[in-house]
């Protein structure tokens, strides 16, 4: 059993008594490698308990409110100094049971202080002055942590922990935050550069054939002193996407590609291609792809072709959920259909897509892997020259904890490139404040480090879906008690503040040399389709408000943002240089 104490916290940064019953969200348990565990978590006066099933050490995960660090933090950064981080999903660090609890807000603190100094190590930051106002930020962390420690040491043996230690550790943490942050942008401005010169890819070739004879281990070593540990490493610059719902067609929503894309996604949803079965719709798609074809002369990314989440199947497909073999030929009949009409117009297909989660149809581990290998090797035999990437959704895991039945995501990665279905790319779906299980609001430091850990199966990737809202969730999607609340990035979900996180988002993804493509999600806002209620079970038909332009017609200042990321890109330049707000323009 783990338990953590939890205090109240006022807006002025002060702890006074034990919270009477904190709001669980998002949490869940997690053992080694970050893999989640199924647990009982609860909230009682003053305490969360977490209960698993063995005695292994064990993680918490959970939404916390991050206080703004103080204003004597440091110098000016990308980051605004003063602000909070907003309201996130963090971790503590693996924990042994025990009867005692531990103080929530130091482990939190401790787990971000070991994140920051590990990626640290990774991107070989090691030439960093101990006078850079981040690293003094960092080190102001690591001694208000310490000051946490001991006090909290000291009040738990005279009985239990103080207010006071809480108020040292969420200020050791805040701070750890925001250092964290500014490091993490600071790494990708420089390993932009890099990448954009092609010194990465040069220092990469150099250590691959080295004129003197190096061991294998050797070899790594010299690789990691010299750029990081970051996996494979591409010649071009990352393309910038846009996902676009073949519903609508129109000159300005044509016109607000061109601006602000290298390629075009078209998704492909068996429930929109096919709802009744044996008959077909393409007009809607084939609209769409026949301009990006011949008049925009854009790629295209076809897909997901396999995609079994409840908003996206055909009901008549339910009649064959527990009969696998049916299944299984229906899928091949389906993707066979869809390559060969596209086949000549799609360059790239997204052949599957969250069969990990096993959120809706009931698929064992081994029906999984081979609908996974069916869909690639049709692809293959009918386009060879296509590229293939294998979508993860939710890629931190946490379905994992609430379904014995499904697999991992980083594991599901892995055993797809070991049973040799061998895809071209892995594609990642980042999705954030959104009320959906998977799509709590993280920070930058913590998005950086998940592309970190997929590179290290030394495979490109895409980030083939990414979008945080221009506004927050409508109340009655939020569920009982906001249990659902995604949370936010330093302010409420807004315009500008959609701006800022894909700013900051899309120049981490661009610079990890790694990183092929970044697509935003979706071009308009757009409301799921009548009786598609999610997991959530709120209402059908509720917006997302992850669009770049609004339900009105209207272009959202994203959209600009992301015209002026995609030609940053093109012009060498992070787009963290970019001035804070886009220079708006008409799509008339």
């Amino acid at each position: 059993m783990l338990r953590f104490v939890v205090f109240e916290h006022s807006a002025d940064g002060s702890s006074s008594r034990l919270h009477p019953a904190w709001p669980l969200r998002h949490a869940c348990a997690f053992g080694n490698d970050d893999v989640p565990v199924q647990a009982e978590i609860r909230a009682e006066p003053g305490e969360i308990v977490c209960e698993t099933r063995g005695n292994e050490s064990t993680g918490l995960s959970l939404q916390f409110p991050v206080d703004p660090v103080s204003d004597d933090a440091g110098a000016s950064s990308p980051v605004s100094s003063g602000s909070s981080l907003g309201l996130i999903t963090l971790q503590t660090c693996l924990l042994p049971q025990r009867e005692r609890p531990y103080l929530l807000s130091l482990e939190l603190a401790r787990h971000r202080l070991m994140l920051v100094l590990n990626k640290m190590e990774d991107w070989a930051l090691f030439d960093v002055a101990p006078d850079d106002p981040a690293m003094a930020l960092f080190e102001r962390a690591r001694r208000a942590f310490t000051d946490a420690l001991v006090l909290a040491a000291r009040t738990q043996a005279e009985g239990e922990f103080s207010a006071e230690a809480d108020r040292l550790s969420r200020r050791a943490l805040s701070m750890a935050l925001e250092a964290g942050e500014r490091i993490t942008l600071w790494h990708a401005t420089r390993q932009f550069a890099r990448r954009s010169s092609g010194e990465l890819a040069a220092a990469a070739a150099k250590i691959a054939t080295p004129a003197n004879a190096l061991t294998e281990h050797e070899s790594a070593q010299s690789r990691n002193a010299l750029i990081g540990n970051v996996g494979v490493i591409l010649p071009t610059q990352a393309q910038v996407g846009v996902s676009v719902n073949p519903t609508n067609f129109g000159p300005a929503l044509a016109k607000a590609v061109t601006l602000s894309a290298d390629f075009l996604c078209m998704p492909m949803r068996w429930i929109d291609m096919e709802p009744t079965e044996g008959k077909y719709l393409f007009g809607t798609t084939d609209r769409w792809i026949e301009w990006a074809v011949r008049t925009a002369r854009l790629p295209i990314v076809g897909g997901p072709l396999v995609e079994l989440r409840r908003d996206c199947v055909p009901d008549w497909l339910y009649i064959w959920e527990h009969d696998y073999e049916t299944l299984r030929e229906l899928v091949y009949e389906h993707v066979k259909n869809l390559v060969t009409r596209y086949r000549r117009t799609v360059g790239t297909w997204t052949v599957c897509s969250g069969l990990h989660v096993a959120g809706n149809f009931a698929l064992s581990f081994e029906q999984v892997m081979d609908l996974t290998r069916l869909a690639v090797m049709v692809v293959r035999k009918l386009q060879p020259s296509a590229k293939v990437q294998v979508q993860i959704d939710q890629p931190w895991g946490e379905y994992v904890a609430k379904s014995s039945r499904s697999i991992p995501p980083l594991m599901y990665a892995e055993m797809v490139l070991q049973a040799g279905i061998n895809p071209d790319l892995l594609a990642l779906r980042v999705e954030m404040g959104q009320p959906e299980p998977g799509q709590s609001t993280r920070d930058m430091t913590a998005f950086s480090a998940l592309l970190d850990r997929y590179a290290a199966l030394e495979r490109p990737l895409a980030v083939s879906a990414i979008s945080v809202p221009s506004r927050g969730p409508d109340p009655e999607s939020l569920g009982l008690n906001g249990e659902m609340d995604p949370g936010y990035y330093r302010q409420a979900w807004s315009a500008h503040g959609q701006v800022d996180w894909m700013t900051r988002a899309l120049a981490i993804a661009a610079a990890k040399p790694f990183v092929h493509s970044v697509c935003w999600h979706e071009l308009y806002d757009v409301a799921p389709p009548a009786g598609a209620a999610g997991a959530t079970g709120k209402p059908a038909g509720e917006m997302t408000y992850d669009g770049l332009i609004d339900a009105s017609g209207e272009a959202k200042p994203a959209l600009w943002r992301l015209a002026e990321i995609r030609q940053s890109i093109r012009a060498k330049k992070s787009p963290l240089t970019l001035p804070e707000r886009p220079a708006a323009q008409t799509l008339q």
